[in-house]
């Protein structure tokens, strides 16, 4: 009885050619170990598994907001001003993770720079927040890669809001900071890439973040600072790290991938875990 050759290969994690699964070392690549499963599970990637990534990020950020509107149960949740509609208060907010200049440098709760990137102020916060990443998320995914994408909306993120602590921004919240961190990115991209394509995709990203601009300009309270340091964070990482047509993503940039999730995750389950613990405490 022969064993199907399917079953003695798969394909690497880091360049996707095919090779036998016992091979200690990836003949193309040189990945050590490209048969262990971790590395198939987080570092390997595909349509499928980036779109998964997109959606679970969406998933968390409503788990969150749900989460906190539950938490804070108050009559005045439901005002039907289209900017207050499902409103967590602020204290529900800064216990759960909320940055800025007092969160960070008086109450030292450095984590918040990236709980921050997964709590909301209103159903329309989000709202906006999730539909502009479900449509950037996956064009960053095809010319940069899933990890260089994932990297990118963490650290962005937290460079944005770490700016606007520095300048001044007492709380703020939201993922529009790292939201910004991938037009920044693109723009980065259509002005390196040029040509029709390039220029068409600096054109329309470019638009993007004009509107973003004039709206932060109009509304109140809208965290500019954080929106633009978070696109700045973008295109310097899309200039560090490279797109798809420049360079192949390396391992230390899916390792960085890795740290950026598993960190966002002990976050989360740090913020939700200390939330608690302050609301049983008060009661």
């Amino acid at each position: 009885m022969t064993t199907s050759p399917k079953k003695n290969s798969l394909l690497c994690p880091n360049c996707r050619k095919l090779i036998s699964r016992s091979a200690s070392r990836c003949p193309y690549c040189d990945i050590t170990n490209p048969s262990a499963w971790w590395k198939n599970t987080f570092l390997s990637s595909n349509r499928t598994k980036d779109e998964y990534y997109v959606r679970a990020i969406i998933y968390v950020n409503v788990a969150m907001f749900a989460l906190l509107v539950l938490v804070d149960f108050r009559p005045s949740t439901f005002n039907f001003s289209p900017f207050a509609f499902l409103s967590p208060s602020n204290n529900a907010l800064l216990i759960f993770g909320s940055t800025g200049s007092i969160p960070l440098f008086q109450l030292e709760r450095w984590w918040s720079l990236i709980s921050a990137n997964y709590l909301h102020g209103s159903l329309l916060h989000i709202l906006f927040n999730m539909l502009a990443f479900s449509q950037l998320a996956p064009f960053v995914q095809r010319e940069f890669g899933n990890n260089r994408m994932i990297v990118i909306y963490t650290l962005g993120g937290v460079a944005g809001y770490l700016l606007s602590a520095i300048v001044g921004v007492k709380w703020t919240i939201g993922a529009s900071a790292a939201v910004c961190s991938l037009i920044g990115a693109l723009l980065y991209y259509g002005k390196s890439r040029g040509g029709r394509f390039g220029q068409a995709v600096f054109s329309q990203i470019g638009g993007w973040a004009i509107g973003i601009g004039i709206f932060g300009f109009l509304v109140p309270g809208i965290n500019n600072w954080g929106h633009g340091g978070g696109m700045a964070a973008g295109a310097l990482l899309g200039y560090l790290f490279g797109y798809r047509e420049q360079r192949r993503e390396s391992m230390a940039l899916k390792y960085l991938a890795m740290a950026c999730i598993l960190t966002t995750i002990l976050t989360l389950i740090w913020a939700v875990t200390s939330g608690f613990f302050l609301l049983l405490w008060r009661v």
